[in-house]
């Protein structure tokens, strides 16, 4: 009886977002790393859902995407690339249409995002959104965060959450972390949760074990086909970008991820504890 009460009393773990994203009186910055596979379809996404939130009294986005790659004939049908396109830097070529089809007025940056890049604090936004292929570059990108987050308290755009995207041939996981602890309101029926982990601090094992996938450009759409299904960065961009939707709507997140088999069509939610 006494372990049955016990479990009745156990409060679901929730995390209450940051209170300046629900009603900020500007429009909410995002990064965007990496214009590739996933990056050009959640870009696509981002647009959607700055209209939406314009409609709904919010000010909307603030979009810069990185990505110092170039648009090449392999990347046309998998990616959101044309041949009037081949050439362009990616990130440039993408936040042109949108701006023409939105009417937005976000930004691109044809350099990777780096330390480099970063060290004169040009790379700074409240939501980070990766979308890159290798282990190192997410390591890279955690370190940086981290930096501003610790060195910008005071920041109007200091780093509060950052969304990871990766996938292999027809799985992938989306993943978000708060960069430090986002300070939570006492709750009676929820058990609230500052810190989600970062998943180069979550899965850190996993990603070293990984490190040594085959990463070398494909020469052609079928030799890209082999590595990464058709539809894969699709389907995981458009349910890492209901995700955040719920970030903005609902002011509140269950789930603070989850991973995606399209092989066998499943989604396994992950849990804020």
């Amino acid at each position: 009886m006494k372990k049955l009460k016990k479990l009745i009393a156990v409060k679901p773990a929730v995390h209450i977002v940051e209170k300046e994203l629900l009603q900020p009186y500007n429009p909410v910055s995002i990064n965007l790393i990496g214009a590739g596979g996933t990056g050009s379809q959640l870009l696509t996404a981002l647009g959607r859902m700055n209209h939406a939130l314009i409609a709904l009294n919010h000010p909307g986005l603030m979009v810069t995407v990185f990505d110092d790659d170039k648009v090449d004939r392999a990347n046309l049908g998998r990616q959101l690339f044309t041949t009037a396109e081949l050439g362009l830097y990616k990130s440039v070529a993408l936040v042109n249409r949108i701006n023409r089809f939105f009417g937005t007025n976000w930004k691109a940056v044809a350099e990777k995002y780096d330390k480099d890049y970063c060290s004169l604090e040009k790379g700074v936004a409240i939501i980070t959104l990766s979308c890159v292929d290798t282990v190192n570059a997410r390591f890279e990108i955690a370190e940086i965060l981290e930096t501003y987050h610790r060195h910008m308290p005071n920041h109007r755009n200091r780093p509060v959450y950052w969304m990871d995207f990766g996938n292999s041939r027809d799985t992938g996981q989306v993943l978000i972390a708060t960069v430090g602890a986002v300070k939570q309101p006492e709750s009676k029926k929820y058990n609230p949760v500052g810190k989600l982990p970062l998943v180069t601090e979550e899965f850190k094992e996993l990603l070293i074990s990984s490190e040594q996938a085959d990463n070398t450009p494909s020469c052609s759409l079928a030799e890209a086909l082999t590595k990464q299904d058709l539809f894969i960065n699709s389907a995981l961009a458009n349910l890492g970008a209901s995700l955040l939707w719920s970030l903005f709507r609902e002011g509140m997140l269950f789930n603070r991820g989850f991973f995606l088999n399209l092989k066998d069509f499943r989604t396994q939610p992950l849990k804020v504890a």
